[in-house]
């Protein structure tokens, strides 16, 4: 849609096929960015369809619908489309108890499907005090709606999730993060349900309890749960992503509740990730990418040997976008004690991880098919699977997070890893203290 209206602001008519199930996506792409009365043609092709037939059938059915659009003379609304009008809402939006307070979000569209905090005013003001600037701040515009993320937003999305006031920094740079690259905006809206993974760096970790040990990505952390889950909110409430109407992933992705995890600095033999991305060791980040999919798996050995045998033996094949690896604190310490950098660990990654080259023909499919990509395989291309590009020159990246232990994970696709330095605000040590023990204390059987 973004394409044809560029096209339509040169004064060129333009018609676009959009899926028949994608109709509301289409208008409120061409809604959000001004045009909302472009002409637009249902058809019947699956996204990413590679069946030249079907292909060709269902152009056909709906060539003579787009020489009408075409051809047909613009209507008056189409020539003056009326503007909305700015929404003025009230400071107080519902009044009632608990339960109702629930249905009434949930039947607007406004929560996960988990229940909610209700954001009154003591509970927005208090999770205020967790930054120092002004609750009338803008902190982004977010694509595709170009919601205004102010700070006041941001809190009334984290009063919902649960978080506490020590999480609004990191909720403030993981919004900074979003903004930070137009195709995070895609990865939500996409067929593929690409999941926003959130990896915490630096010595807010530890000081708002975001787990970064045994269990990391586990339910049951107040922090990691809330923080993933209030940027979700933000994602739907500011970004306007909703499901079935931006969101149209196709088999959609548990992650998207919430996935959040501190690197475990404490027991890696390496520098952290925020390191690697430019900061400073003492500095405090979040960093932001989009994958697809999560694997675990036992290494086929815990020495260095096996665990890098594991790697590249199980990265798939058809792998599109960044991949990064998730090792606990003893796979890191074997390859350290291997004599591995984790430079070296990357390097050797991109090296040695390739696609056979009768990989597709033993398949029987052809090696020249449609959806080739280049960093798979096919005609005038290595059968290696990383490609570094000018957009990725690091298409390999290792993160240490969870307990000692043996499993190992991958994750993959989406753009580059996004970071961002959290701010703490003046007030922190005092906000530290008051909300440090609020951790879980459990019955010992």
């Amino acid at each position: 849609m973004y394409d044809a209206i560029f096209i339509e602001e040169h004064d060129t008519p333009t018609v676009t096929f959009a899926f028949e199930y994608f109709l509301n996506d289409s208008m409120s792409a061409a809604s959000s960015h001004g045009m909302p009365v472009v002409r637009v043609v249902p058809e019947a092709i699956v996204s990413e369809c590679t069946v030249v037939e079907t292909i060709d059938n269902a152009i056909t059915a709906v060539f003579d619908d787009m020489v009408g659009a075409l051809t047909k003379p613009l209507t008056a609304e189409e020539k003056a489309p009326k503007p909305r009008e700015p929404e003025n809402p009230p400071r107080i939006v519902f009044k009632g108890n608990l339960e109702e307070v629930n249905r009434f979000f949930y039947q607007r569209g406004w929560t996960d499907g988990l229940p909610i905090i209700p954001p009154t005013e003591n509970a927005v003001t208090e999770m205020l005090t967790g930054t120092d600037l002004p609750p009338d701040h803008l902190v982004e515009k977010l694509e595709p709606r170009l919601g205004k993320a102010t700070i006041e937003m941001i809190a009334i999305n984290a009063v919902m999730a649960g978080c506490l006031p020590t999480y609004m920094p990191v909720l403030i740079a993981g919004v900074q993060a979003l903004a930070a690259n137009p195709v995070c905006g895609m990865m939500a809206a996409s067929t593929g349900s690409f999941s926003p993974f959130w990896l915490i760096n630096g010595p807010v970790a530890k000081d708002a309890n975001i787990r970064s040990t045994y269990g990391a990505t586990n339910p049951g952390d107040i922090a990691n749960a809330s923080i993933g889950r209030a940027l979700g909110l933000v994602t739907k409430n500011g970004r306007g992503i909703r499901k079935q109407i931006e969101d149209m992933g196709v088999l959609g992705n548990p992650g998207k509740y919430s996935w959040v995890a501190a690197e475990n600095e404490e027991n890696s033999p390496w520098e952290p990730f925020h390191v690697d991305q430019g900061f400073k060791l003492e500095d405090s980040a979040i960093s932001l990418m989009f994958p697809q999919s999560f694997q675990q798996m036992m290494p086929f050995g815990t020495d260095d040997k096996g665990i890098l045998a594991t790697i590249v033996g199980s990265v798939v094949p058809a792998r599109m976008g960044s991949f990064a690896v998730l090792l606990t604190p003893t796979n890191a310490g074997s390859l350290a004690n291997g004599g591995w950098s984790k430079k070296a660990v990357k390097d050797y990654i991109v090296e040695n991880t390739m696609v056979p080259d009768d990989y597709f023909s033993r398949l029987g499919l052809k090696t020249d098919k449609p959806f080739d990509r280049g960093n798979v395989t096919g005609p005038g291309f290595s059968p290696k699977i990383f490609h570094p590009s000018p957009r990725d020159q690091d298409p390999a990246r290792v993160f240490v997070f969870g307990g000692f232990g043996s499993w190992m994970g991958f994750i993959q696709g989406g753009p580059p890893p996004i970071t961002r330095k959290i701010e703490l605000p003046g007030n922190w040590a005092q906000l530290v203290k008051k909300y440090k023990n609020v951790v879980p204390n459990y019955l010992r059987y």
